[in-house]
């Protein structure tokens, strides 16, 4: 049965754990040198496994971009293979001394990072999360319980087996590395439920998944939520630069969770940038949903001439939405307090951008915006662990607790604290 088969695995990833918190850094390393091979010597089995998931999500018409974050080839499976061996590279964060000091009675006390225990990773659509989740868990001592969509099945199931075969004959423990069928809403509940033997869940996947989540869960859950990213262009933009930053936030990779969403231009800026920037996203064949003050500025680049790509109105939902397509809302503000304000109110979080020449306006909206990454004068896509020198991530936090932004070994640990004394008593 489903139940049992999820408490078991959970059981067993509970007892590798044991194991895996206490091994050196040279014995994890070996595991992800091994996990690093077997996808190179793997991969056509991978590719026959993803050829199968692909198969199914063209038949289901899940969309372009939905599709690209689907999709493997050689060249992926070789970035997922480096990023295991840079994860392996990294320093272990297992032991660091966080502080330390002597106590005025004598006592020496030392604060060091230590394995969470059991991890669990919830994830929809990205095969590559099952290997890059897989080695920043190992690396950092912990057992990892791995739950895929359906849409990937076949992907998941290939990765997880590879992973978990490489790693276990590596020297590392049985249920290092497991994976749970990507099944329905009874086994996401199960997996949820596991307090005894799960010490967190990370989801990285949309708000339905988010809201599954915080209906069922007793176990604690790091949300590596959505994210509806902004892209601001101040009156005292550089143009070149905000045309080519709002392109690449939008269009170097669609689908997933830093792509910008959302462009606001200050209203001393519009009228120069907006059919600049309407004619490069008609390039780029991007679908735009403007405000009232966008259109009248359009110009000529309203949609409707041949070969340019279309202009809607934009409604209410379109600020809140994560599209995570070929669709961008732009609208124009009086302000930078207006831009900040808007992004207060619309914003999930994630990663928020400002491009301007001005540092005050700069300043203020680094101090002003309520975000996990908050950049000036770059795009959004580079929020991601790899780029942040990571190797890797699990997702990105948009909470506050314990972890905030990519989610890599660091925050893959929790503390405790040692503390040494002379047989000391206390009076």
């Amino acid at each position: 049965m489903i139940t049992s088969s999820v408490a078991e695995t959970c059981r067993a990833a509970k007892r590798a754990a044991r194991t895996l918190a206490v091994l050196d850094s040279a014995a994890k390393d070996a595991a992800l040198e091994a996990i690093a091979v077997a996808l190179q010597t793997r991969g056509e089995e991978i590719l026959a496994a993803n050829e199968r998931d692909m198969q199914l999500a063209r038949e289901a018409g899940i969309g372009d971009a939905l599709l690209d974050r689907l999709r493997l080839d050689e060249a992926r499976i070789a970035a997922i293979a480096l990023a295991v061996r840079q994860v392996a590279a990294l320093a272990d964060p297992v032991g660091e001394v966080i502080e330390g000091r002597r106590l005025p009675n004598g006592l020496d006390l030392r604060k060091v990072r230590v394995p969470l225990g059991v991890v669990a990773v919830v994830y929809e659509a990205r095969p590559n999360v099952t290997i890059d989740a897989a080695a920043l868990c190992l690396k950092s001592g912990n057992a990892i319980v791995l739950r895929g969509s359906s849409s990937a099945i076949y992907s998941n199931a290939a990765l997880a087996q590879l992973a978990a075969d490489a790693a276990i004959a590596a020297g590392l423990p049985e249920g290092c590395v497991s994976l749970v069928a990507g099944g329905g809403h009874e086994e996401l509940a199960e997996l949820a439920t596991q307090s005894e033997s799960v010490d967190l869940i990370i989801p990285r996947g949309g708000e339905s998944l988010k809201e599954a989540l915080q209906a069922l869960a007793t176990v604690p859950v790091i949300y590596a939520a959505s994210g509806n990213c902004h892209v601001y262009v101040d009156a005292a933009a550089d143009l070149d630069q905000a045309e080519a930053i709002a392109i690449n936030a939008k269009t170097q990779r669609p689908g997933v969770c830093n792509a910008a969403e959302t462009l606001l231009i200050h209203e001393r800026a519009a009228a120069d940038f907006v059919p600049r920037v309407l004619r490069a996203f008609s390039a780029a064949g991007v679908l735009v949903r403007a405000d009232e003050r966008v259109r009248a500025l359009a110009g000529g680049v309203d949609g409707r001439a041949p070969g340019q790509a279309p202009i809607e109105a934009a409604g209410e939902e379109d600020w809140t939405r994560e599209y995570l397509a070929p669709i961008i809302a732009i609208g124009v503000v009086d302000s930078l307090q207006e831009a900040i304000e808007h992004i207060a109110r619309y914003g999930s979080g994630h990663s928020e951008a400002i491009v301007t020449r001005d540092t005050a306006a700069a300043r203020a909206f680094q101090l002003a915006v309520d975000a996990a990454c908050v950049y000036v004068n770059a795009s959004t896509r580079f929020t991601d662990g790899g780029e942040f020198g990571m190797g890797a991530e699990i997702g990105n936090s948009t909470q506050k607790l314990h972890a905030r932004g990519p989610i890599g070994l660091r925050e893959l640990c929790t503390f405790k604290y040692l503390i040494e004394g002379d047989g000391h008593v206390r009076a």
